[in-house]
């Protein structure tokens, strides 16, 4: 899902070459960006690729087709996180997975104020003033950031299940969830 300039569909595809893989992005030349770069580094994969211009939102595939979905840096600027971990959930065959890196907001408004702080001196330590201003306003009129437990609590509502944290750095975290094969009888 939003495979921007391709850093994790790459990565994806040289662990599972021999994999059909999708990539999806509301931008055209973020899908066009990648396809050249998988096309130069692994042209087997690109053979078997599929690219699709959606928003999340929008995303029109076929149900339980996939054995993983993965994202990196983009669920942040889905509103509406419940209705998209649905469609996921749809997405998935039985057993597959859901994974995800992304920047959460803090549990406590303490957590919350301090990362925010430490992700502005960041940006302030690497970027113009007017890039700090730039990001800090698109930040406000685009991002929607959740923390970890509303996130739990979204995947598991739309019944994810094997949810974990598998990494996290204050505001940094990578999720993983898991469509679990359904019991007889449920």
């Amino acid at each position: 899902m939003a495979c921007g300039t391709g850093n994790l569909s790459l990565a994806l595809a040289a662990r599972f070459p021999d994999a059909e893989l999708t990539f999806v992005d509301a931008a055209p030349a973020m899908l066009e960006v990648t396809k050249t770069r998988l096309e130069m580094t692994h042209p087997q994969s690109a053979r078997r690729a599929h690219f699709v211009e959606a928003r999340f939102e929008q995303l029109r595939l076929p149900s339980a087709t996939f054995d993983a979905v993965v994202s990196q840096m983009s669920l942040h600027h889905v509103e509406k996180k419940g209705a998209l971990f649905l469609q996921l959930f749809a997405l998935l065959a039985e057993s597959g997975a859901f994974c995800f890196a992304d920047r959460m907001i803090g549990g406590t408004e303490e957590s919350q104020a301090a990362s925010w702080q430490r992700w502005v001196d960041h940006c302030r330590r690497n970027c113009s003033e007017a890039e700090v201003v730039g990001l800090l306003e698109h930040a406000q009129a685009h991002d929607h950031y959740a923390s970890l437990a509303d996130h739990f609590h979204l995947l598991e509502s739309a019944g994810f299940r094997g949810l974990d944290c598998a990494w996290r750095d204050w505001a940094w975290a990578i999720v993983t969830a898991t469509r679990v094969a359904s019991r007889p009888g449920k």
